[in-house]
């Protein structure tokens, strides 16, 4: 074992050489981007620091607890940070930021949507998730449910949820490193992947857990340092800032109005609803409830993610608007420009550019080594919830019926981790030329169609049936990901034909009333007799879920 770890740290170090070199500049980069060595110094500087974690944390993974949720050793501080940092991703700085930048207020309302989904899971779902599952949420769909049936459902959503966001992550890494550093796409790709293979592999929960936090907590550093010699030439005044904002502006006043997002109210509800109720439903979140002590840590948890969130969206919102002025009347930068004096456009690296235009180079380097970093911690997650679903639901408890040793079952999630790290690689080389937004959208959608209601109902409502579960979780995730498909997102910009068959680019409107409609229309028309067993087993799940009491066994029951 001990070789077998020094092997995987050098492949590790392997991979961060081979993103360290900075070869001639690719086709396609801007010219005038030259070879950033601050950033490439503190990115191998992270890098060797979570190789050394990684290194670490494989000597106390032992158990299927040990890999799947750190042995549930985890404070609810530590976890909150780790949970943030898990949110937090690549799109979070660099998108929102130039939203803001391009849209205003526009920006700040989708940053509303994102926070709102914390206050649903802090008072639903945190103390019972951790109550009554053990390793994934799938625990608690197929708690008092046909086993094989439930867990195949919920593995299938969830890899489907998984592997949409590993697109977007990949190609945003891909993307990012090929601009900043000068590294050709490929390169920047499999080192994505390789590093975090790696991670997840040999170090489990533990080590993605701190990589989480020592990401989140660079982010957060990075971040407010920007903000914070951003907004000092403005002497701290938003008042000040505004004004001046809303003078150079292209939407003049109507830069602090909602505009864009509510032309379409119809398509504004849906995206709200999707990324308010998808939070509440992405597998990479959800499992990190199952890595603290108990119930009271849990909401710990939420209460500490939901305060660094809405801190960081804040500083976001305000970088946003300083680099309007910073950036956007700077001819050294290429972001924007104006016309007639007023500003216009704006592209993903308002953020970096903002960062050097008040830091110089060594910010500029530490902001884009907490980019890359924020990637490989969000991309890290999404693969150990990914495996878990592979191993724990579908191998362990549906193909080998709850009889898998701890061995077997560690070894199928690492051979899973393997292939899902080939196949991000795949996709992110695949997607290179695509755009991906509508990725992210369908992520939160199907998280918010498939995986929400079941989840919700399996803890709530007494009716609930297998038959139910089945076809509101199927229901959901069908249309959820028919309705993206057939959305002028995906059936006119992507497949080339003239007319949409859905009118409007968010699902989570339409789906999700229709899994909840199905869940309760086939549960009520059950009338089997292990649907009666499974309405009456209610009593107990609702017990443990008030108590705790046996929850280290809820997988086994």
């Amino acid at each position: 074992m001990r070789r077998l770890n020094q092997f995987a740290f050098a492949i590790g170090l392997l991979a961060l050489c081979a993103m360290a070199y900075a070869g001639p500049p690719v086709e396609g980069a801007m010219e005038k981007q030259a070879t950033n060595w601050h950033a490439i110094i503190m990115f191998c500087v992270f890098v060797t620091m979570t190789m050394g974690i990684t290194y670490w944390a494989s000597s106390r993974t032992k158990s299927t607890a040990d890999f799947y949720t750190a042995g549930g050793g985890i404070t609810g501080m530590q976890n909150g940070l780790a949970i943030a940092g898990d949110y937090m991703s690549a799109a979070t700085l660099l998108g929102l930021t130039a939203m803001v930048y391009g849209q205003g207020f526009d920006g700040y309302l989708y940053m509303l949507s994102f926070f709102a989904g914390w206050p649903v899971i802090l008072f639903l779902m945190a103390e019972r998730l951790r109550n009554l599952g053990r390793f994934t949420f799938s625990d608690i769909t197929a708690f008092r449910l046909d086993q094989g049936k439930v867990r195949t459902m919920a593995a299938v959503s969830s890899l489907t949820v998984v592997c949409f966001y590993l697109i977007a992550q990949m190609v945003g890494a891909g993307q990012l490193i090929k601009l900043l550093f000068g590294l050709d796409y490929t390169v920047a790709i499999f080192g994505v992947g390789i590093l975090m293979m790696v991670y997840v592999t040999f170090g489990g929960m533990v080590a993605t857990t701190w990589v989480q936090i020592i990401k989140a907590c660079m982010l957060l550093t990075g971040g407010t340092l920007a903000m914070l010699l951003a907004f000092s030439q403005f002497g701290f005044s938003f008042h000040t800032l505004m004004e001046r904002a809303t003078g150079v502006h292209k939407l003049g006043f109507k830069l602090m109005t909602p505009g864009g997002l509510l032309a379409d109210p119809v398509n504004a509800i849906s995206l709200g609803l999707g990324l308010m109720f998808g939070t509440a439903g992405l597998p990479h979140i959800l499992m990190r409830f199952f890595t603290v002590t108990d119930a009271k840590e849990a909401r710990k948890s939420v209460l500490y993610a939901s305060g660094i969130v809405a801190y960081f969206f804040n500083v976001i919102f305000i970088m946003g608007l300083c680099a309007i002025l910073i950036v956007g009347q700077s001819p050294d930068f290429f972001e924007g420009g104006t016309v007639g004096g007023k500003l216009i456009g704006g592209g993903n690296m308002v953020a970096m550019h903002l960062a050097k235009a008040v830091g110089g180079n060594m910010l500029l380097g530490f902001m884009a080594a907490v980019a890359f970093a924020t990637i490989l911690a969000v991309v890290s997650g999404l693969a150990l919830a990914g495996a878990s679903a592979i191993s724990h639901d579908l191998y362990a408890r549906v193909i080998k019926k709850g009889k898998a040793s701890e061995t077997s079952e560690i070894r199928v999630s690492k051979f899973a981790t393997i292939g899902l790290g080939f196949v991000a690689i795949f996709l992110g080389i695949l997607f290179e030329k695509q755009n991906v937004a509508f990725m992210v959208g369908l992520a939160f959608g199907v998280a918010a169609a498939a995986n929400f209601p079941v989840l919700i109902l399996s803890m709530y409502w007494k009716g609930l049936t297998t038959r139910g579960a089945i076809f509101g979780g199927y229901g959901g995730l069908l249309s959820a990901v028919a309705f993206v498909v057939f959305s002028k997102s995906v059936w006119v910009d992507v497949l080339g034909n003239k007319v949409a068959l859905f009118p409007y680019s968010q699902p989570a409107l339409f789906a999700m009333p229709l899994a909840f409609l199905l869940a309760y229309v086939f549960s009520k028309s059950d009338s089997s007799a292990r649907a009666k067993s499974e309405i009456d087993a209610f009593d107990d799940q609702y017990i443990r879920a008030q108590t705790g009491f046996g929850a280290a066994g809820a997988s086994k029951h």
